[in-house]
């Protein structure tokens, strides 16, 4: 099944500081929906390589990203969209190729379970404020391809669970009373 897409352009942004250590600290700020003029974004481009457009002095518009629903992430964006401040996950990078800005966008996600294993394995990955518009996208998506969990019963000192099993085998631990 093909994922299903939305063309967006990332906002990042350099804050200047007054630090001994850094003279500069880059954040994502946004994520805004693309021009629907905009060309199709290339999915075989380098990451870091896509075109960012200053906006100001500090401030760039990368565009060319998508974002992607999987049916197989389906719980990640449902603990995202039921948060009380739903995100949208950019993992960013830093390049020392003489090119503005140096903070640049690798990807997005909107699954929680992704963002935290980019997170577990080393990279940079900020969130920023999700727009109505893509909450109200993602909704459809996640009530069809969701699917919670049976919760299972857990019985406490159950006569005839394991441990009462083991007991009357004579295999595996058994209480002794004091």
């Amino acid at each position: 099944m093909q994922p299903l897409t939305r063309a967006v352009d990332v906002i990042i942004e350099r804050i200047p500081l007054v630090n001994r250590w850094a003279s500069e600290r880059w954040q994502p700020v946004a994520v805004d929906l693309a021009p629907a003029s905009d060309p199709k974004p290339d999915r075989n481009a380098v990451p870091g390589s896509l075109p960012c457009i200053a906006e100001g002095p500090n401030r760039w518009r990368c565009r060319g990203f998508e974002l992607e629903l999987h049916p197989t992430e389906a719980e990640g964006y449902f603990l995202n969209l039921t948060a009380p401040d739903p995100r949208i996950f950019v993992m960013w990078r830093l390049f020392d190729d003489g090119a503005m800005p140096v903070a640049r966008p690798v990807l997005l996600t909107l699954s929680y379970n992704q963002a935290g294993r980019y997170m577990d394995g080393g990279e940079q990955v900020d969130g920023v404020p999700m727009l109505p518009a893509i909450a109200d996208w993602m909704r459809p998506f996640i009530a069809e391809h969701y699917k919670p969990e049976p919760r299972r019963k857990v019985r406490h000192n159950d006569p005839v669970g394991d441990d009462a099993k083991a007991a009357r085998e004579g295999t595996g631990r058994v209480k002794s009373e004091p």
